[in-house]
């Protein structure tokens, strides 16, 4: 079993990248499979959600700000031929409320992954080792700050450590936090020398998601680095333009279907007058639809069940462009 405790700073980190989520995904699949265990102290998941907040807040608003920044630079020192260019970012800015709410889903799956964990307490012993560290300024005491959560994570990982054998049992700690806990010159990937007794063969301290990535890859090599590969995935929402053409498409398709189904029933009924007030209203608009797909046989016959997902992608559409559920007028 592979011990991994993760400091605040990296979920945080992990939960801000736009590719977070194959990690994230990842290190679920791993703990779900037995083959990897996290230290999840309390401390770790309280500090996530009292950041969280301030972090989506910034991370959405930023985002917004930008489109306006730039919109408003059109605006006031562009060219005359930027029109086009106004007219993709005004279709761009549908997409941000979209991209905001896409770009905060890490922090909920975070949050999930690590209240699904068990929480690793503090023990007497390691709450005294905090003290006995803050009283010897050894880091993360090293820089003259209140540094007691730091210390409780490290002390809480190096008990972990010490109560197994690292050749079957190997552990590695993770964070973004440098200056408290990477070695004060040098290499920041190694960590600072008041914490050698705990980092060694067995047990291995990595900076940031490219240090998590890193020591994963070692240690669960092609296994992981597959299923990495797929989960190596963004979703990127639809532009304006692109969602109303769909929508269009889809209502020429089942408004041709539902024109041909009228005149069928009208010539079956024996009222040819009312097909041809039809064909005088409808021969344009098919001809259309014909040109626009390629020709008739490209314009069913559909299936009920293709028939269903027309309708319903139509459905779905109108929703998301301001119409109420089940609207398929055509």
């Amino acid at each position: 079993m592979f011990h991994l405790l993760v400091d605040t700073s990296t979920w945080l980190d992990l939960a801000k990248r736009r590719d977070g989520q194959k990690w994230i995904v990842t290190v679920r699949w791993l703990v779900r499979k037995n083959q990897l265990r996290l230290l999840v102290p309390e401390i770790v998941v309280d500090e996530f959600e009292r950041n969280r907040p301030h972090v989506e807040q910034t991370m959405t608003s930023s985002l917004s700000d930008r489109f306006k920044q730039m919109r408003r630079d059109l605006d006031d020192y562009g060219s005359e031929d930027v029109a086009d260019a106004i007219e993709l970012l005004d279709g761009l800015a549908h997409q941000v409320p979209l991209i905001g709410a896409m770009a905060i889903r890490n922090f909920e799956d975070v949050t999930v992954l690590l209240r699904s964990c068990s929480p690793t307490t503090a023990s007497d012993e390691v709450r005294a080792r905090v003290v006995l560290r803050a009283l010897e300024k050894r880091a993360p005491f090293h820089r003259n700050k209140n540094s007691v959560a730091d210390a409780m994570l490290i002390e809480i990982y190096a008990a972990s450590v010490a109560t197994v054998d690292p050749e079957t049992d190997p552990h590695a700690f993770i964070t973004s936090n440098s200056n408290d806990f990477s070695a004060v010159r040098g290499d920041h990937r190694q960590p600072h020398e008041d914490f050698a007794a705990t980092f060694g063969a067995g047990s291995v301290y990595g900076l940031g998601v490219d240090g998590l990535d890193r020591i994963l890859r070692r240690w669960f090599g092609v296994d992981y680095v597959e299923f990495l590969e797929e989960m190596d995935w963004r979703e990127d929402p639809r532009r304006l333009d692109e969602i109303q053409q769909a929508e269009s498409d889809l209502f020429d398709r089942i408004w041709y279907d539902r024109s041909l189904l009228h005149e069928f029933e009208l010539e079956q009924a024996g009222d040819r007058a009312a097909v041809e007030r039809l064909l005088a209203i409808a021969a344009a608009g098919r001809s259309r639809v014909e040109e626009k797909f390629g020709g008739a046989n490209n314009l069913g016959p559909y299936s009920q069940f293709e028939w269903g997902m027309l309708n319903g992608k139509l459905s779905a559409l109108r929703w998301v462009l301001g119409s109420e559920w089940d609207f398929l007028d055509t």
